[in-house]
């Protein structure tokens, strides 16, 4: 039930913008709990690389004295990976295209992740 609510949440994320290629939602033991993915991407690597991501990145905003981590964003040849938290204990990964406006991307995923973190 809940996975249903999370994976339409992640279909209307998907449906807001073209450039949004594929999203999840993953618990922060890098189990994935819902996803959007195309067929090519392997839902238990995407989790595992995203727990690991975040636990870096919050090391290193911690050891660098930014603050609390907000998001780990990833640009490559093919686009984008944005990671951001989603309550306490899941994470909502998004990739997109490498054209992406990434502005409105992020007031996106944003809101995104405000609506996954109320149904957890």
């Amino acid at each position: 039930m809940r996975a249903d609510m999370l994976t339409s949440v992640l279909t209307e994320l998907n449906g807001t913008s073209a450039d949004i290629e594929a999203s999840g939602v993953i618990s922060s033991d890098g189990l994935m709990m819902a996803s959007v993915l195309p067929a090519n991407l392997d839902e238990d690597r995407v989790g595992a690389m995203s727990a690991a991501m975040l636990s870096l990145g919050d090391r290193t905003a911690q050891e660098l004295n930014r603050g609390d981590l907000e998001q780990v964003l990833i640009k490559g040849d093919n686009g984008y990976v944005l990671m951001i938290y989603a309550g306490d204990e899941a994470v909502l990964t998004v990739m997109a295209k490498s054209n992406a406006k990434l502005g409105l991307i992020f007031l996106d995923v944003k809101r995104a992740a405000e609506s996954i973190s109320e149904l957890l």
